[in-house]
């Protein structure tokens, strides 16, 4: 489905404040919808081909930039309205100015970065501050040495997913719950025990006993990797726990609301109340020097940092930064402009001194290759879009700056399956009636969706390392579990270990 029909779709169905069943029946219409929309969707381009053809003189070629025009609307397949004029007057905002808004706001323009940040964390409306629920499989974790192979491991997640979710339908039934779990949650407590181990060994080679074991992590969920982190260093070095102090950083009031009571409540039962401290806040906004050494734990929190999208002209190669315009209907529209604001700049200015000037360009670099992209029939007006990590480049500012003597340990997911078209691209989808709903584009209605990125770990890991001054190494998620977990915890009897071959896609980085 193409990416303004989406958007269309989308639109309607969550445009207004009906009630909660006035919205089911309306989401209920998404999969008869969709065949109806594919069908527009051919129509109008089969109508824009033919208007194309009309003019071929004029559209065949890369177009020129003016000397006094600032902004372009992006070119599509689809025949957009024109929304120049509303672009123009429109206020330019950020992510920060609509932090206390309760409304999705209209008759705006802002950054495609403060864009999804504002859908992913708004604390009012945003995906993870109203959205999401993580699964556990419950107080007992998985048997694995009495699993058969994978695929009874994979029967007994999914009933106890199912199970889960029933629970929570008998208490609070919805149709739109976004529900995911993380490694941390299908290895407990295996999975924290090995990160643990690599805390505990790297401690005491480093500080020990010179400082105390200080860790911070960020965006900690339910806390459970916190809890296994801690049972594991009180019964395997009681030293150790003496001096551990642990703290979570979490910019969701609504889960660090539920850290805060259900969390603390399981930390004291089990004794590490007094070793836990919960900060409310974006690490974004951190102001604080921490300058004792410490542990910064970062979990499948790079794939939901805020991105600039960039097209490139392919004719002269200049990037241009893409802003999304919200009409008076909530309708979304693309604009991209040679102009960088001082973000997207110094992203490029780090990005090419930090890897030499390597790193892929979603359009053709050769003289053949150009050619042949901007005198094909119906050439585009701009490239392909890539999504930048500009937020990530400033998480790595912040650690450089106010925790100057940390140790970083990361990871998340190198490729995703489905992106959305473009380079370094998100999967954007929801979740309607237990089913996954993807669709091809960033611009939704926000809150609902789920946003996620890949990380390119060779740049990320050359920035990190130029903006803090620090050597780190990356390893698969494999490889980093051989090292640290004790892997006949996770075995089946066939053999599998799901701990080793579930998450092939995900890799870590950690400070050496």
């Amino acid at each position: 489905m193409d990416s303004p029909i989406v958007t269309q779709l989308f639109k309607q169905l969550f445009r207004h404040h009906h009630s909660t069943c006035q919205l089911r029946r309306n989401l209920a219409t998404l999969a008869s919808t969709i065949q109806h929309v594919r069908r527009q969707h051919q129509q109008q381009l089969q109508l824009h081909q033919q208007r194309a053809l009309m003019s071929s003189n004029r559209t065949r070629g890369s177009p020129k930039i003016s000397t006094n025009e600032s902004s372009w609307q992006q070119r599509t397949s689809l025949l957009q309205q024109d929304m120049t004029n509303e672009y123009k007057r429109y206020p330019m905002l950020t992510a920060d100015d609509l932090r206390g808004r309760k409304e999705r706001p209209r008759r705006v323009k802002m950054l495609m970065r403060d864009f999804i940040e504002d859908s992913l964390y708004n604390p009012n409306y945003g995906y993870f501050s109203k959205q999401v629920v993580i699964f556990t499989p419950g107080d007992e974790p998985f048997d694995f040495p009495n699993i058969d192979d994978e695929t009874e491991f994979q029967n007994d997640l999914t009933r106890r997913y199912v199970k889960f979710e029933d629970q929570l339908d008998e208490i609070a039934p919805s149709d739109t719950r976004q529900l995911w779990y993380t490694p941390t949650e299908l290895f407990s407590p295996y999975y924290g025990e090995a990160i643990a181990r690599y805390l505990v060994d790297n401690y005491k080679l480093t500080t020990y006993p010179y400082h105390d074991l200080i860790i911070y992590e960020m965006g900690a969920g339910r806390g459970t990797l916190m809890l296994n982190i801690l049972d594991y260093i009180r019964v395997a070095d009681p030293a150790v726990y003496a001096r551990t102090k642990f703290n979570i950083i979490e910019i969701s009031t609504q889960l660090a609301t539920l850290q805060s009571s259900q969390l603390m409540r399981s930390a004291a039962t089990r004794g590490h109340a007094d070793k836990v401290d919960i900060i409310n806040k974006s690490i974004f906004d951190w102001d604080q020097p921490v300058p004792s050494p410490c542990f910064f734990l970062a979990f499948e929190v790079f794939d939901n940092f805020a991105h600039d999208v960039i097209r490139y002209d392919v004719a002269t190669e200049t990037p241009m930064q893409g802003t999304v315009l919200i009409g008076e209907e909530g309708d979304f529209f693309e604009f991209y402009s040679p102009n960088l604001d001082p973000v997207a700049a110094r992203f490029f200015r780090v990005r090419d001194a930090a890897t030499d000037g390597r790193y892929k360009l979603p359009y053709p670099t050769s003289r053949v290759g150009k050619w042949l992209a901007t005198n094909r029939p119906f050439a585009p007006n701009l490239s392909q879009p890539e999504y930048i990590p500009t937020r990530l480049m400033q998480f790595f500012d912040v650690l450089g700056k106010y925790f100057p003597a940390h140790r970083l340990l990361t990871s998340d997911f190198h490729s995703l399956p489905d992106p959305v078209p473009g380079l370094n691209a998100p999967i954007v989808q929801t979740r309607y009636r237990r089913r996954p709903v993807p669709v091809t584009t960033p611009l939704v209605h926000q809150g609902y969706f789920d946003i996620m990125f890949p990380t390119d770990f060779r740049i990320a890991e050359n920035m990190y390392q130029l903006l803090t001054g620090k050597l780190s190494k990356v390893l698969s998620h494999e490889e980093f579990m051989r090292r640290w977990a004790y892997l006949e915890e996770t075995e089946t009897k066939s053999g599998e270990n799901p701990l080793l071959n579930y998450y092939k896609n995900a890799s870590m980085l950690f400070t050496t």
